[in-house]
């Protein structure tokens, strides 16, 4: 079931039942009128679906753009069963019953942090997925899970139940600006802290597919769009990957953004979307 009412900007809000519970989603063209393959963007950690207004109001016009508020999450329920629906493959079974709800077959997913992590499982899972790109998502598995990632003190919050007010305005202003706008430290507060403690506790223990090989020897078109200065992303485990298949054959950075190249640099992150959407006639 889907309920519809218009925020503006071009784009609706809606909210789809699951077995999960209820999702919150933007969609900007609810007739899935546009010519171009539908767009999904998954947001990271303790974030929501605003974090991508700059790509939901504009830059993709030959398209149907939708970001779902995940689990646990803005205006989205918390998990009918957390410790099911709160990992990377609960995520997306979440996502694929949303998509069926839409009737959308086919789907180009860009996904940021665990989003791009979701973006992966999605790959693996639903056949409809046309392309893959992820940012500030750095490819590993469980055995490789401390070398993907830089020294960062807050990086300990991403596991965490339980954070201070500070440590949640930490963890956002390193996920994205500083200092991080209200609504983006109002999201950070409202997250199920139950989401970011299973959500780890699953990653150290290897559930869901390998993100690692599948980066390697990805199933779909696969970019990887990073921001130059992301300060959770090690970037040499990551250039160092055998990728046999990656979009210009290389990880493509933004120069003077960070982990959220997204929201930090937006025209520019769009136009590379675009370009590799193009290259493979999405």
């Amino acid at each position: 079931m889907t309920t519809n009412a218009p925020i503006g900007a071009g784009f609706h809000s809606r909210l789809i039942e699951t077995r999960f519970g209820r999702i919150a989603l933007f969609d900007t063209d609810p007739k899935g009128e546009a010519p171009g393959v539908p767009l999904l963007f998954v947001h990271g950690n303790s974030t929501s679906r605003k974090i991508f207004r700059a790509q939901l109001s504009g830059g993709f016009a030959q398209h149907r753009v939708l970001a779902a508020d995940l689990l646990g999450h803005g205006d989205s329920d918390d998990a009918i069963d957390p410790f099911v629906a709160y990992t990377h493959q609960g995520y997306a079974d979440t996502l694929i019953e949303v998509l069926g709800s839409l009737g959308i077959k086919r789907i180009a997913v860009v996904g940021w942090s665990l989003g791009g992590y979701i973006g992966y499982e999605l790959a693996a899972k639903f056949p409809g997925v046309a392309a893959l790109v992820t940012t500030g998502t750095p490819p590993v598995n469980e055995k490789t899970l401390s070398a993907g990632f830089l020294d960062n003190p807050t990086f300990e919050y991403v596991g965490r139940e339980k954070l201070t007010p500070a440590q949640a305005r930490e963890m956002a202003e390193q996920s994205t600006v500083v200092p991080a706008p209200p609504e983006v430290l109002a999201d950070a507060v409202r997250a199920d802290g139950r989401a970011r403690k299973r959500m780890f506790e699953s990653v150290v223990a290897g559930e869901g597919v390998d993100k690692r090989q599948l980066a390697i020897t990805p199933p779909v078109p696969l970019a990887i769009i990073d921001g130059a200065d992301d300060p959770f992303v090690n970037r040499e485990h990551v250039d160092a990957l055998p990728f046999s298949a990656l979009w210009r054959s290389a990880v493509v950075r933004i120069p003077g953004a960070r982990h959220a190249a997204f929201f930090e640099e937006p025209s520019r992150f769009n136009e590379l979307v675009r370009l590799f959407l193009a290259d493979h006639n999405l």
